[in-house]
């Protein structure tokens, strides 16, 4: 048989072993993406390998500890313990052993608020050096649309083999969102745009072995717009309810009231809430990869870059919130002891990714406020890579009261806010998280 024809073979080997199990899986970055895939394929049968470059994860992951919330200790330990997952440090196994590889890296921004593709060209360049036919990669990671085309592709194609006839490339882009128990990996609707329609398909049927609902589009330029369309609208309505926010402060209107107000409204209205700033991966990074995407164009993107602008102009009246506020108290900020409740960037998860509470604390001691937090989720953060690290402290009445104000930036569920009323001497509400609160209401102060 030529090597032209056994190519069909090669695509039909693939969906054969992706049907029966046999397949054997590549998750590549084992963060709040990629372990949760990895443990869904592994559920279901397949043999799964993860690929992580941090060792204390590694050493985590080979005795079954998870340090993802979504993923728990039983769920891990049983897939290791089984053998069908394994995580190693290293690509040597993509050549030998690996049908499908999922990249599931991170794709921050640099310096310049520009995008930064090196975790996925570190990536892709050893996965190039080890591509061998009948592979399917997909890349998962957000980033802006072009990047399997113009920057993927052609580092797969140094190695010889085509696209769409050798291996098979596609971009499908991760929907999660950490701590959600309704909306998991498992129930999201799944979007994947291959190179080819062959690559296409091939990719959609690995996705249907363990998700519900997976959602082909014309190419992979169309899931990677889907992605960035999808958290640039949520940045956008964060900033116009941000903007209404300060608006509101302004005329002496309470936002909480109006919005509450207007949820009543069934049809033709989605309320969004205001807060301290955007935080997590995808809200305060993708909007800014759309825009200098557009710039390459010749498109400026008006309301993309006033978003960034007004998300990043409301942590600074958090700021000069908190010194009135003190101000108004005989206090000035200098000196002042501020306790931050909740640094997580969402309620009831652990995750710290450009969480506004950060910023807030950093600016806070800039300015020579005695700053420190409690956070049930999170016992340790750090402010600088020097490794500036503040801990969580012990949660008690005594302690709230040493306090001279007390800022409320993530409305965990499991905080006693009544218990903070009544302790607190001042407290700063920028989640509206003590709307329940009766005795002690006159020490709070919503934003």
């Amino acid at each position: 048989m030529s090597e032209n024809e056994q190519r069909p073979y090669i695509s039909e080997k693939l969906v054969e072993k992706l049907l029966n199990k046999k397949a054997r899986i590549a998750i590549i970055g084992l963060g709040y993406v990629g372990l949760p895939l990895a443990v869904e394929q592994a559920k279901i049968g397949f043999e799964v390998i993860g690929v992580e470059i941090d060792s204390s994860r590694v050493n985590m992951l080979k005795e079954g500890k998870s340090y993802i919330q979504d993923v728990t200790d039983a769920a891990l330990g049983e897939l290791v313990n089984s053998g069908r997952f394994k995580v190693i440090d290293d690509y040597s196994l993509l050549a030998q052993v690996v049908d499908v590889v999922v990249i599931c890296v991170p794709t921050p921004l640099n310096e310049m608020r520009q995008p930064d593709l090196s975790y996925i060209n570190s990536a892709v360049s050893k996965i190039a050096r080890n591509l061998r036919r009948g592979q399917l990669i997909s890349l998962e990671s957000t980033t802006f649309p072009g990047t399997i085309n113009e920057i993927v592709l052609p580092m797969l194609e140094d190695s010889g083999l085509k696209v769409g006839l050798d291996y098979f490339l596609a971009f499908s882009p991760e929907r999660v969102d950490p701590g959600n128990k309704k909306y998991t990996t498992v129930n999201v609707a799944k979007v994947v745009g291959g190179v080819t329609p062959i690559c296409t398909d091939i990719a959609v049927t690995f996705y249907r072995q363990s998700l519900a609902n997976v959602v082909p589009v014309s190419s992979p330029d169309a899931a990677e717009m889907t992605k960035i369309f999808e958290n640039t609208y949520r940045a956008v309505n964060i900033a116009l309810v941000n903007e209404f926010m300060l608006l509101c402060d302004r005329m002496g209107l309470d936002i909480w009231e109006i919005l509450d107000a207007a949820a009543t409204k069934p049809f033709g209205i989605q309320v969004f809430y205001p807060g301290p700033g955007v935080g997590g991966h995808c809200i305060p990074v993708d909007p800014f990869y759309l825009a200098w995407k557009a710039r390459a164009y010749g498109f400026q993107p008006r309301f993309v870059e006033l978003t960034g602008e007004l998300n990043n102009q409301v942590l600074e009246y958090v700021i000069q919130k908190i010194i009135t506020v003190l101000n108004d108290h005989g206090k000035c900020l200098n000196g002042s002891k501020i306790l931050i409740l909740g640094v997580a960037y969402k309620k009831d998860i652990n995750d710290v990714r450009e969480s506004p509470a950060l910023k807030i604390i950093k600016q806070l001691q800039d300015k020579k406020a005695v700053v420190q937090y409690y956070d049930p989720y999170i016992p340790q953060i750090c402010l600088s890579d020097k490794g500036d690290y503040l801990h969580c402290i012990e949660f008690t009445g005594e302690k709230i009261a040493g306090y001279d104000l007390v800022v409320i930036v993530t409305d965990h569920s499991c905080i006693d806010y009544q218990q903070i009323a009544e302790a607190a001497r001042l407290i700063i509400d920028t989640r509206n998280a003590a709307k329940k609160v009766i005795r002690g209401r006159e020490k709070i102060i919503k934003i």
